[in-house]
């Protein structure tokens, strides 16, 4: 497994600036957040496994598009798009490696419709140094790994998120000030439109 891999499979949180003390934010609210994320950018912080640290500029657009794109002069790339995951690796002259999006925590989060209420989804939901920490998997397929979500409250944010994936390895990635709605081109998650264009 590459580290690009594990991205979408990753450590422990890094601390984050919150106040000393607050309540746990409830299930039904998270949803509602999650839910009403439509598109987002945002400057990332990945903290693989190994302790390397990249950093990058993050697309979403839901349902089941993303795009990490790394600092140069890192021109590797991760793609979300048309149910499937691409790892664009700057070193390799080879196609990019190729699995379902469902087969990933991150397809939790970039589902249509979230619902967090689902038997077994949930199996962490904690209150930690004044955020809220809430682990999901998929309850069909626990095997894929899982996501923990850090949000912080008032109002409610996405922080950080903390993927383990089937073998265990872990990756952080630390969201930086968020950019939500607008409109994001197809082309910016279009897996054929990247390979041709890398050729």
């Amino acid at each position: 497994m590459t580290l690009r891999t594990a991205l979408l499979a990753p450590i422990a949180a890094l601390m984050l600036t919150v106040p000393a003390h607050a309540e746990k934010i409830g299930i039904g609210e998270l949803n509602r957040y999650l839910n009403g994320l439509t598109t987002v950018e945002a400057p990332f912080t990945q903290v693989n496994a190994d302790g390397s640290i990249s950093t990058g500029k993050l697309f979403i657009k839901r349902p089941g598009r993303v795009r990490f794109e790394y600092d140069p002069p890192d021109r590797s790339l991760v793609l979300a798009g048309g149910g499937q995951v691409a790892i664009f690796d700057a070193k390799s002259n080879q196609p990019p490696e190729q699995y379902p999006l469902s087969r990933t925590p991150l397809s939790l989060i970039l589902s249509e419709g979230i619902d967090l209420g689902k038997a077994a989804m949930v199996v962490g939901h904690s209150e930690v140094d004044a955020t809220t920490r809430l682990a999901v998997q998929d309850p069909k397929h626990p095997d894929y790994g899982m996501i923990e979500l850090v949000f912080t409250p008032d109002p409610v944010e996405l922080r950080q998120w903390v993927i383990t994936d089937d073998l265990g390895g872990q990756t952080t990635v630390i969201l930086g000030n968020m950019k939500k709605g607008g409109e994001l081109p197809p082309s910016l998650f279009s897996i054929s439109m990247e390979a041709d264009k890398r050729k």
